[in-house]
C-alpha cells in the first residue's frame, strides 16, 4: 500500500511539472521573429509586459531607437499615430543578481537618474541588448575609478599632451577605444596616484561578457526581465540598420507581438533553458 501511494504522488508531481504552462512572446518585424521567455523573478514587470502584449497596446509600435553594438528599443505605445491610449505609470524596480545585461538581455528602459532615482521602470518601452564581447581585464577593473583618477592626470602639466589624446579618443572613437586607452593606461595610474583598480567580478558575467557579449555597465541600474531563445541575427540585422537623429531609424520598423501559452517542459526541452 505504501509503496503504491509513493508511486501516485510521483505521478502526480510529474503531471503537475507538465501541466505548468509559461508564456513564449513572439516580436514579429520585417525582419524576421524574435522570440522572448519572461523571467518569474521579475513578476511585475512580466505581468506588465504579458498584459500589454495581450491587449495588443504593442502592435504598430516601432523600433524607435536603434545603436550598433548597443542596444534596439522600442515599445513607445504613447507615440503609436492616433492611439489615445497613454501609458503615464512606472513600475519599480527588480534588480535580480542573476539576471544581467548578456546579449539579448530584455529589459526596461526609463528616465534618467536626475529625474529617476529609484530607477523605476517605464510603463512601456523596453530594449533588447546587442553588446559587445568584453576583454576580461576590462571587467575586473573599476572602470570608474580609473576614469575619476584619469581625469585627474590630464590636469597635470607634464601629461597636457595626453588631454587631447584622450578627448579626441573620447568623441571621435567611441567608449569602446576610450576604455581601451584606460586600460592602456591604467600602470601609469596605479604608479602615479598609488594605487590599484582591481575589483571582483561575478564569476558567471565574467564568462558570458567575455564570450557572448552585452552591456556590463547598465548593469543593476536597468530591470532585466526576459531574454531572446530565438532571433539573435534578427536582432544583428535590426541593430546594422541606417539610422538619422537621436539614433531612428530611417525606415520604420514595426512590430506586432504574438502570445503563446505553452508548457514549461516545452519551452525547457525546445530552448534548453530552466
Amino acid at each position: 500500500m505504501k509503496n503504491i501511494l509513493f508511486v501516485l504522488i510521483g505521478l502526480m508531481m510529474t503531471f503537475s511539472a507538465c501541466a505548468k504552462k509559461d508564456y513564449l512572446v513572439t516580436i514579429k518585424t520585417s525582419y524576421g521573429d524574435i522570440k522572448v521567455i519572461l523571467y518569474d523573478q521579475t513578476p511585475k514587470h512580466k505581468e506588465n509586459f504579458l498584459k500589454l502584449a495581450q491587449n495588443r497596446d504593442y502592435d504598430s509600435t516601432t523600433f524607435h531607437r536603434v545603436i550598433k553594438d548597443f542596444m534596439i528599443q522600442g515599445g513607445d505605445v504613447n507615440a503609436k499615430p492616433g492611439n489615445e491610449k497613454k501609458i503615464e505609470y512606472t513600475i519599480p524596480a527588480e534588480f535580480v543578481d542573476t539576471l544581467f545585461h548578456r546579449k539579448g538581455a530584455l529589459a526596461a528602459a526609463r528616465q534618467s537618474d536626475d529625474m529617476n532615482p529609484t530607477k523605476a521602470s517605464s510603463g512601456d518601452q523596453w530594449y533588447i541588448v546587442q553588446g559587445t564581447v568584453s576583454a576580461k581585464d576590462e571587467l575586473t577593473t573599476d572602470m570608474q575609478k580609473i576614469d575619476q583618477y584619469m581625469r585627474q592626470l590630464i590636469q597635470k602639466p607634464e601629461y597636457a599632451g595626453l588631454q587631447d589624446e584622450v578627448r579626441k579618443i573620447y568623441y571621435e572613437e567611441g567608449q569602446m577605444a576610450y576604455a581601451k586607452k584606460l586600460m592602456e593606461l591604467k600602470p601609469i595610474l596605479e604608479k602615479e596616484f598609488n594605487t590599484a583598480f582591481d575589483k571582483n567580478y561575478p564569476a558567471d558575467r565574467l564568462e558570458i561578457y567575455s564570450t557572448i557579449g552585452g552591456t556590463p555597465h547598465l548593469d543593476d541600474a536597468y530591470t532585466v526581465f526576459g531574454q531572446v531563445v530565438e532571433g539573435l541575427d534578427v536582432l544583428d540585422k535590426i541593430a546594422s540598420v541606417e539610422t538619422a537623429g537621436r539614433d531612428k531609424p530611417v525606415e520604420n520598423i514595426y512590430i506586432t507581438m504574438k502570445v503563446e501559452e505553452i508548457s514549461v517542459k516545452k519551452l525547457e526541452r525546445r530552448y534548453g533553458i530552466k
